[in-house]
């Protein structure tokens, strides 16, 4: 399909994108972005912006009050710019984030999506308590990987698998502690690095299966719009979908699932997309581009817009 500059994609990110003061200049200038924190706040029964705007690092990190914080900042930006970012090519989020795209496309309502990831915050805080690690393997082949993971389980016999295809060179693995932690002594021994995660649980593997049949009841009841800006493209398959009786299942298996990122990546690619902008603090989605596209036959733009000062890269 041929490249279309002027339709971007959009990507929203997840969880570990967050920093202090996030969404503050936005509301301060837009009414529209303060009523999402209102909204949120709500939702969750927390204070986020007191969290967010003078909190410290570990209330930050809370993923009760991350969730719907998250989805305040991202979906302001997204309502600032959408003048200028729509029609999109497509809308993709990661983890987290996709629940950021889903409202942006019209798939789900504003209220619905502030409902939505406030329960999933509590439902992965509650999980907590379980005996789940993540961690971020680096400098190993997806091959080396796979082997790694399957021996670490035959070894402990406990779940592990791959939960996040990030880019080539950065992959997530996820399941149960000593699973994980066997995992790591391999990986050094293959000469590859392990980052355990800073994360509650063994989030997107099957240790999820108990908060994810909660979320799945609210979800059914909730269901899903047909999509009005763009298409979202799914973690559980990286491909588009816009019919909402299969969108629907996908979300309901988005916590128990991978996250195929790279899949997602080269679906937008052939979609046409060659300018990405990422809505939400960091960039980091915008970082794992070089990887994901470093083969790319044609040049692309990727563009991170944390604040309403950044917006001003998209008049370029």
């Amino acid at each position: 399909m041929s490249a279309t500059p002027n339709r971007p994609a959009v990507l929203f990110p997840g969880q570990g994108s967050q920093e202090k003061g996030m969404g503050r200049a936005l509301a301060e200038l837009s009414s529209e972005a303060a009523e999402l924190w209102l909204l949120a706040e709500k939702a969750s029964g927390l204070p986020l912006r007191e969290i967010y705007w003078d909190g410290d690092d570990s209330a930050m990190a809370d993923t009760r009050a991350l969730q719907p914080a998250m989805t305040a900042v991202t979906l302001g930006l997204w309502f600032h710019l959408k003048s200028k970012l729509s029609p999109a090519v497509g809308f993709a989020g990661h983890s987290l984030g996709e629940y950021a795209a889903l409202a942006a496309s019209g798939m789900l309502g504003i209220v619905d999506v502030f409902e939505l990831t406030s329960l999933r915050g509590r439902l992965m805080a509650e999980a907590a308590g379980g005996d789940g690690k993540m961690a971020a393997v680096l400098k190993l082949s997806l091959e080396d990987i796979e082997d790694v993971v399957r021996c670490a389980s035959e070894q402990s016999g406990k779940i592990l698998l791959v939960a996040n295809y990030n880019s080539p060179g950065q992959y997530v693995i996820s399941g149960e502690a000593a699973a994980v932690e066997a995992a790591a002594g391999l990986v050094k021994e293959r000469k590859g690095r392990a980052v355990m995660l800073a994360v509650s649980g063994a989030f997107h593997s099957p240790l999820m299966a108990e908060p994810a049949a909660e979320l799945e009841k609210v979800l059914r009841k909730t269901g899903l719009r047909t999509p009005v800006a763009g298409p979202v493209y799914f973690n559980v398959t990286g491909g588009p979908e816009s019919d909402t009786a299969k969108a629907l299942p996908l979300m309901i298996r988005q916590m128990t699932s991978q996250v195929r990122w790279i899949d997602t990546v080269a679906a937008l690619w052939r979609a046409g997309a060659r300018t990405f902008v990422e809505l939400g603090p960091k960039g980091v989605l915008t970082k794992l581009l070089a990887a994901n596209l470093k083969d790319a036959a044609e040049p692309y733009a990727g563009v991170s817009v944390a604040d309403p000062a950044a917006a001003a890269a998209l008049e370029a």
